[in-house]
């Protein structure tokens, strides 16, 4: 990389907001033809899947003919994620040779559709006479080739059909061709069918896999029983367990049996499970569970899925429909978490002192009381809530949290109101987000290079904006709103906006100074939602009342558009976030004379099942060999935003024996972030201001995307090769090879990420110009 590149300006083309793309998640399904003749088979394999991998909940794509719609309801009532496709029966029959009739024959080539899906990455086929024993977590964590087990009596070099695992490769046009001409041509062996033209089409080249995967009934023959570690038994055959079984397999036919249940039967069974549940499951059958039997403990944890899931309205809505004993603490907790989500505070405060009572609840219950408090302006109140919980638990780390900000209230009236701007931000906790904790001072300096109290109103976006709250706004000569991806639902949830501000409607009509919104951000995860339509409201006054609307990226420009109307459309401008131009904003800002001989990797482990679906085990296999090759081009430091961040550092040290130092970022003072990232040689991030603070500071970055932000950043400043996909097939190599080609011509590198950062700044002081006309000075 060099210095050529500096002229380029930030692309105005429409960006790419797909997450999907973006982040490189990949996308699993399940996939199974079923008819009328084998629907009792399909059932008992869905119940089985369910009852042996309750924390596993992919899309199912079930492939059939013409499927009766009570068939179709019965199926939607075992699995809440399922796709139905018709296949093309009459294709298929070109294939038979005269055998249409044949129900098997025609059964086998219907799931040769499956090679005609295109929109997963992976997809895990399953027989509709087989039953899921144990667990399938290898298989949706394979990421390359075509896996089936080798047939057990025909020899090595073929696969045994029922159990393929197909990556994106062969889910093209160009597969699925080679696989209807030898169906057309019939050039494979009639009595295998669908098995007889993937062998001919692979001729042996596949992914072997263990029997245990696709172990068949035949093996045991003479009521030998069904060995431990199977995790699929494949029912062969004609004589299928629905049908009666066969002779000689009584001990087989007893596990597929197990499965053999109601619907009710199924939600019991399911909900007494130990262990992690997917939260789409709980969901699914706790909630006729609870409908049923008015279950307390039921209801309180299909609330706990819907909180984890942010969808806190249908989290109230079930912990209504039940009656909860007074001495039942945990419910009590649970539904008070839910009310205080949706802004019932008064509601959620009664069932959290009711769940104090009970002392493994009661440090929760505490700490929720004072939060609420808190929310309120009530410091003291919050101060005292706090200090019970820590009495109960004093490892209790929310209630440490809530001690620490009811005692840490900024001082407010210092300098003159008239003079000051009011400025609503999260403002961030000793210990927490390193990036979070700069922001609220980074976006200050691009209005004012005194960023302190004498200037400057704060408005923690998290408390409560009431009466008293507008009434002090607005003897300021306007407000700022900006430090942060605060369109996002979960962090701090509330029922006012739906947003991270805790704005009612009605007051914030009633703000009457200049409102400029700026660098905020739009950050959902891929796979995390928002309750839209009050979103959409508030959002849509917020556009209307503002003088200034900045997004920090086009991603964001594009998210909120969508939502808005499109009269409102020109109102969305771009403004970078201020810690990418940092350097044109610190005063007397002096770039090094010289860097530490250093590369900062930095991961991210909020909300880890959204940024790494099935793959952190890879990702951390990846990163282990990057590490190592990266340690000769420099010396490597894991770098930590937030405590969870140092996860990565005990991963890596005990899954790959390599110990590396930890640096404690979230401890800093925010001249020592800007001091660290400016002196080192490159920052490798999962954090979006683990790439913006040190390009910020004239660093060159990589980025690790497992959020739509970081790939919208890149695009911004036209350096998509900056980036790479946590979810990268070669991830350990991509990373090492963007290192080195940075660091090969460091000079040119730092010269392009000033280029680059110019246009940014560029940017800004065009929107500074029109911000001092409406805020004025």
């Amino acid at each position: 990389m060099t210095a050529t590149h500096i002229s380029a300006a930030p692309s105005s083309a429409a960006p790419a907001t797909d997450a999907r793309a973006l982040t490189g998640k990949r996308r699993i399904a399940f996939a199974s033809f079923v008819d009328e003749n084998y629907l009792p088979g399909f059932l008992a394999l869905l119940r089985s899947l369910a009852l042996s991998n309750p924390g596993v909940c992919e899309d199912f794509v079930v492939l059939h003919d013409d499927l009766k719609p009570s068939s179709i309801a019965r199926i939607r009532a075992l699995h809440p994620r399922v796709d139905f496709r018709r296949v093309d029966a009459d294709h298929y029959d070109t294939y038979a040779k005269g055998d249409q009739d044949n129900y098997l024959v025609r059964k086998a080539y219907f799931i040769l559709d499956v090679f005609k899906i295109r929109d997963y990455d992976t997809v895990i086929t399953l027989d509709t006479d087989m039953v899921v024993l144990g667990p399938l977590a290898e298989l949706l964590s394979l990421r390359e080739g075509l896996a089936a087990v080798p047939q057990f009596f025909y020899g090595q070099h073929k696969l045994n059909s029922g159990l393929l695992v197909i990556q994106k490769e062969y889910l093209s046009d160009a597969f699925y061709a080679k696989i209807d001409k030898v169906g057309r041509e019939g050039s494979y062996e009639l009595d295998k069918h669908d098995q007889g033209i993937l062998n001919a089409v692979l001729d042996g080249d596949f992914v072997r896999l263990d029997p245990r995967y696709n172990f068949v009934k035949r093996r045991l023959s003479g009521d030998l029983p069904v060995p431990d570690d199977t995790a699929i038994l494949h029912f062969t055959g004609r004589h299928k367990p629905w049908q009666g079984g066969e002779a000689g397999y009584t001990q087989a036919q007893e596990r597929w049996a197990e499965f053999d249940l109601s619907d009710a039967a199924l939600q019991s069974a399911f909900l007494s499970r130990g262990g992690t549940l997917h939260r789409d499951l709980v969901v699914h059958f706790g909630t006729p569970h609870v409908e049923r039997t008015g279950d307390v403990d039921t209801a309180r944890k299909v609330a706990l899925a819907h909180i984890g899931s942010g969808d806190y309205q249908s989290a109230v809505d079930i912990m209504e429909r039940v009656h909860i004993p007074v001495d039942e603490a945990w419910p009590h907790e649970v539904y008070g978490h839910a009310l205080m989500s949706v802004s019932r505070y008064d509601e959620a405060r009664a069932q959290l002192l009711l769940a104090t009572s009970a002392p493994n609840r009661a440090a929760t219950a505490f700490a929720r009381l004072a939060q609420i408090s808190w929310v309120h302006g009530e410091d003291t109140a919050a101060h005292q809530y706090a200090l019970q919980g820590i009495t109960v638990d004093p490892t209790h780390r929310a209630a440490r949290v809530w001690h620490q900000r009811s005692v840490g209230v900024p001082v407010q009236q210092q300098g003159s109101p008239g003079q000051q701007l009011a400025h609503v931000a999260f403002y961030m906790d000793r210990q927490g987000n390193a990036g979070d904790k700069l922001l609220p001072e980074s976006v200050r300096l691009a209005f004012d290079e005194d960023f302190g109290a004498r200037r400057w109103h704060s408005v923690h976006a998290h408390r409560l904006f009431d009466e008293a709250a507008l009434e002090r706004v607005n003897a300021r000569r306007g407000m700022v709103i900006g430090g942060g991806g605060l369109f996002i639902p979960d962090t701090m949830p509330n029922g006012n906006s739906a947003w991270q501000w805790n704005v009612p409607d009605e007051l914030l009509e009633r703000v009457d100074v200049p409102i400029a919104v700026y660098a905020v951000g739009f950050n959902a995860f891929d796979g995390q939602s928002y309750r839209a339509q009050r979103f959409r409201e508030s959002l849509r006054l917020l556009v209307e009342k503002s003088s200034f609307f900045g997004l920090r990226n086009h991603g964001s420009i594009a998210k909120v558009r969508a939502m808005i109307p499109e009269h409102l459309h020109d109102k969305v401008r771009f403004q970078p976030c201020p810690t990418t131009v940092t350097r044109q904003l610190v005063a007397d800002w002096q770039d090094p004379a010289t860097r530490d001989d250093t590369i900062l990797v930095n991961g991210a482990y909020d909300r880890a099942g959204l940024r790494f679906g099935h793959d952190y085990g890879y990702f951390l296999a990846q990163m282990a060999r990057a590490v190592k090759d990266l340690g000769s081009l420099a010396e490597v430091k894991i770098v930590a935003h937030s405590l969870d961040d140092e996860k990565l550092a005990f991963d890596l040290r005990r899954e790959h024996g390599l110990s590396l130092p930890v640096v404690p970022m979230y401890d800093f003072e925010n001249d020592e972030i800007r001091a660290l990232y400016a002196r080192t040689k490159l920052v490798i991030g999962m954090r979006g201001h683990a790439g913006m603070i040190p390009f910020g500071c004239g660093t060159p970055i990589i980025s690790l995307i497992s959020h739509p932000k970081m790939a919208y950043f890149l695009a911004d400043i036209e350096r998509p090769e900056w980036g790479v996909s946590v979810h990268d097939r070669d991830l350990a190599a991509r990373l090492v090879e963007r290192a080195r080609d940075l660091l090969a011509d460091h000079a040119g590198t730092v010269a392009d990420v000033h280029g680059r950062q110019q246009e940014l700044w560029k940017i800004t002081e065009a929107n500074a110009a029109d911000l001092r006309v409406i805020l004025g000075g």
